[in-house]
Formats: C-alpha cells, structure tokens, sequence
C-alpha cells in the first residue's frame, strides 16, 4: 500500500524504484524491473547503472510528453525512448519540470570500492540524488550513495535512502545520515532485489531517530 504524506501519495516499486503522485502528475524515480502503475508525466534517474537506468521499464510508462531528468552520463541510453524532454543534470543543478522544482543532489561512494582505491560510484561521474519540492513537501531521493557531507545541510520532509550496504549505505551508516539531517519522515530502500533484504530496513528503523515506514513493494 502506499504511504500519503502531506498530499502526497508515495508507493515503493521495489529496490531504489519509486512513485510519486501529487496534484495529478506520476513521478516515477528510477524504475527497475516495475509494473506499470500508469503513464509517467516525469521520470527522474539518478545515474546510468543498470538497476537504476533500465530503458525496458523506462517504455512501459514513457508517454510522448513524458520528460526525463538525469545526468549526462544517462544520454546515450535515454535516446529513441519517444519521451517528451530530456533534461540532463549535474550535481547543484535545479530545475524546473512541470512545475516541480527538482535539484540535482550529489550521490558517489567514499567507502564502498569494487577494487582497491575505485569506488563503485566514484564523484567525478556525476551520479546523483534528487530533492523534489511538491508545493513545500521536499521529498529527497537519495541515489546509490554513502553518507556524504552534503548531507549534512539537507532540508527536507521525506528521505527515500538506501540501507544495504555493499553499493551503498549500510543500515547503521543510513541511520547515522538521517539522525544528522534530521527528516521528517525516512522511507529505506535499494535492497530485497540485488543486495540487501527487509532485515536491514528494520535495522535501520531499530536506530533512526526519526520516524522510519517500511513500505511493501507495489
């Protein structure tokens, strides 16, 4: 079942996939290995690995005014999609999609490596997360990311983060970023498909200090 804040309607799809609905508009962020739930009027991708940018589940809801937010890193795979605007981000960009405000928040790795001194998401290729402002409601979705120091400043209502470890944030470093930035809800995800099962969103919620939903995949 999804999970309303504020107005607005949150549904978890399973890994780091998401949907939004808010004043009329499906926001989808990262779709992986989904089921449709309607036609996306945006669609956010948070960085070109194949569990994040999957243009199989990007045809089932790209419509011909349906605009696409990612980083440039994305291009090539998001052509002949038939979708409306492309708009291609680097972290600190914001813009303006539809009216909603999304800004573009840096996402990359200091402690996961897939060899000695490479991180699985290294900065320097532009990976990210997203904060969308949905009349007030900020709603930030992490990306594949480790508890960075610009996190530290974040403003926001909803935390959509990952919890898995291996790519990403473990449960404790998770719980440690969100008891930092201090939101008002957190939501945990980016586990029970690859890496990561519903045991780390519960210890996660076990050491948030802020109030935790586990969402059931839709």
């Amino acid at each position: 079942m999804p999970y309303t804040y504020q107005g607005v309607e949150i549904s978890w799809l399973g890994h780091a996939a998401f949907l939004l609905k808010h004043s009329g508009k499906l926001i989808y962020i990262d779709p992986y290995k989904i089921r449709s739930k309607g036609s996306a009027d945006i669609i956010l991708v948070t960085h070109e690995h194949f569990d994040h940018l999957s243009p199989d589940d990007l045809r089932k809801i790209v419509k011909h005014d349906t605009d696409i937010v990612a980083p440039r890193s994305c291009e090539g795979k998001l052509k002949g999609l038939g979708a409306g605007i492309i708009k291609l981000v680097k972290p600190g960009d914001k813009v303006m999609v539809k009216d909603v405000e999304v800004e573009a928040i840096p996402a990359y790795n200091l402690t996961k490596f897939r060899a000695p001194g490479i991180p699985y998401h290294p900065r320097e290729a532009g990976g990210v997360g997203y904060i969308l402002n949905l009349d007030g409601v900020r709603i930030y979705h992490a990306g594949d990311t480790d508890f960075i120091p610009e996190m530290r400043e974040l403003k926001v209502d909803v935390a959509l983060i990952p919890v898995s470890g291996t790519y990403v944030m473990t449960a404790e470093e998770a719980a440690e970023a969100v008891n930092t930035f201090k939101p008002k809800l957190a939501i945990p995800m980016h586990y029970g498909s690859i890496v990561g099962s519903r045991r780390d969103a519960e210890r996660f919620k076990e050491l948030a200090e802020v109030e935790v939903v586990i969402l059931e995949r839709e």
